[in-house]
Formats: structure tokens, C-alpha cells, sequence
């Protein structure tokens, strides 16, 4: 199992450049992944979060760390597709995967606050057919040489696109989410699947509907690896957490690799960079220290 660390750009930590300084950390540490988050606006869970202060543009953060860094993989997690053209984040995923090396991984969503969708032009009621549609237009800009598309939201044809992702046939799209709407879609139409916050027990569950729809869409399941996003610190009745002692994050860091889990991404949960940079430090010394036993 990789481990992936969250640069809390959602956190309303007050130095940017302290997040790449986390990203540069990370690298050297042996990390294999580094993750950004999406929202436009500091509202719903993200306001009693952070209330007015800073949450940094998801890939703008990843280029800095793309020009800062060599191996680390560079993912999101998750961006909520309505909140973007679908055509226009093509160009930038795809320029951001050519100068990165060919280190993007997208997650993506469907988003979950009305307001906020509906601020950014997006029907709510339509974003799962949105997002289905938004993740097709792009994986036929990255990798059609006459790229044609004639859908609901999106419509091109006789116009050359580029530039193409340096992946092959294009960049992974991960689909996140926990509800049986995103582990079908995930399931139809992802690179991977991408939850938050389950427990073990609940993953495991989840895990074996992943497999159900796999097969009912006639898809290999292997080729839909999950990745879970899960922060430090103690669990809550509404999401799982790894806990705070290190005893107890490393047994359920194992805990999900048992379970097949290909990606643990780590989130600190704090707006202090200090603070960000020892937990990261705790969790290589630790985690991936037992893990690569």
C-alpha cells in the first residue's frame, strides 16, 4: 500500500508556501503522493472549518509543487467537477501532467453544497449527469487527434486540442464519494475509486458493492484500484478517522492495506504548518516504516 499526505490547502493555513515546503518535505520523507482539495467558497462545512481564511486553488497549489518536486505523484481530492469547464480543466490537467512528468492523478466529485453549485452556474439536481459527461469530454480531448463531442453541457468538433497528457491514453480519473451513486459511477467510469473517512468495517462493505457493480457493468474490478482519503485524530459518528496515538494509526493503516486499499492518503487536520510538518514526520516514521515491512 502507498501513503499519500493531504497539503491542507483547505485549511486556512495563512502561508501558501508553506504547503509546497510540505510537499518538498514529503518527497524527501518517501511519501508517494501529495493532495489538494476543492471549493470556491468558504461555505457550509468549509466556513465552520475556516471561516474567512485562506483555501488555496487545488492546481495552481500543484503546479508550484510540480516545479518543486520530481517523484511525487500529484492528486486531488476530490475536484467537484460543476464547479468547472469540463473543456478548459482538460488544458490545464493535461498541461499541468507534461510539466509535472506525468504525475497528475484526478480525483473527482459530484459536490455536495447547493449553494456553492449553484454560485458556479451548475444545476445541483444535474451534477451526477454532469459529472459523467464532463469526465467524458475530457478523456476525449486527451486522447483523440479529431476530437468530436456532441452531449447536453458540451459540444466541439473540428478543432485540434492540446496539449495531450503525457499518460497514456489519458490522465486517471478517480472517482470519490461514498454513496452507491459514486461507487456505481466509479464503478462505470473510473480509474479508481476514491471514499472518505470509512472505517475498515465500512470499507469493506463498500469494497465488495464496488465489485458487484464492477461485474454488472462487465468491468475487471482490478482495473478500479480504491484509494481512501482519512484524517488523523479521533473518529466521529458521521466519519472514521486513523486516531492520534501512533500504536493505533499503524494498526489501521494495516488494516486497510489488508483490505487491498492501494492508496492511504493522510490528512492532518490542522492550520498550523508547524504542526502539519511533525505529523507528516510521525506518520513516515511510523506508518511507513510498518507498511514497508
Amino acid at each position: 500500500m502507498r501513503i499519500g499526505f493531504s497539503l491542507l490547502n483547505n485549511q486556512g493555513i495563512d502561508d501558501a508556501q508553506a504547503l509546497v515546503g510540505l510537499a518538498s518535505r514529503a518527497e524527501t520523507l518517501g511519501f508517494d503522493s501529495v493532495w489538494v482539495h476543492d471549493h470556491v467558497f468558504n461555505v457550509g462545512h468549509v466556513f465552520d472549518r475556516i471561516g474567512g481564511k485562506p483555501y488555496y486553488e487545488p492546481l495552481t497549489v500543484l503546479g508550484y509543487v510540480a516545479a518543486r518536486t520530481e517523484r511525487v505523484r500529484l492528486g486531488t481530492s476530490v475536484l467537484v467537477l460543476p464547479y468547472h469547464n469540463p473543456i478548459r480543466l482538460a488544458k490545464t490537467a493535461a498541461t499541468l501532467d507534461v510539466l509535472s512528468g506525468g504525475r497528475l492523478i484526478m480525483g473527482v466529485g459530484v459536490g455536495l453544497i447547493e449553494k456553492e453549485t449553484l454560485a458556479m452556474g451548475a444545476p445541483f439536481s444535474e451534477r451526477g449527469a454532469f459529472t459523467d459527461e464532463a469526465i467524458a469530454v475530457m478523456r476525449t480531448l486527451w486522447s483523440e487527434e479529431e476530437p468530436k463531442f456532441d452531449g447536453k453541457y458540451s459540444r466541439f468538433s473540428g478543432m485540434k486540442f492540446s496539449p495531450k497528457p503525457l499518460q497514456k491514453p489519458f490522465i486517471p480519473v478517480i472517482i470519490g464519494g461514498v454513496s452507491r451513486a459514486a461507487i456505481r459511477r466509479a464503478a462505470r467510469l473510473g480509474d479508481g475509486w476514491h471514499p472518505l473517512g470509512l472505517s475498515p468495517e465500512a470499507l469493506e462493505q463498500a469494497m465488495a458493492m464496488l465489485r458487484e457493480e464492477a461485474r454488472a457493468c462487465g468491468r475487471d474490478v482490478t482495473k478500479v484500484p480504491v484509494s481512501i482519503a482519512m484524517s488523523l485524530g479521533a473518529s466521529t459518528p458521521r466519519r472514521a478517522a486513523l486516531g492520534r496515538d501512533p500504536a493505533e494509526i499503524v494498526k489501521n493503516a494495516k488494516a486497510y492495506a489488508a483490505l487491498g486499499v492501494e492508496t492511504l492518503v493522510i490528512s492532518a487536520h490542522t492550520s498550523d504548518p508547524g504542526e502539519a510538518r511533525s505529523a507528516m514526520e510521525m506518520v513516515a516514521r511510523e506508518v511507513l516504516a510498518a507498511i514497508s515491512r
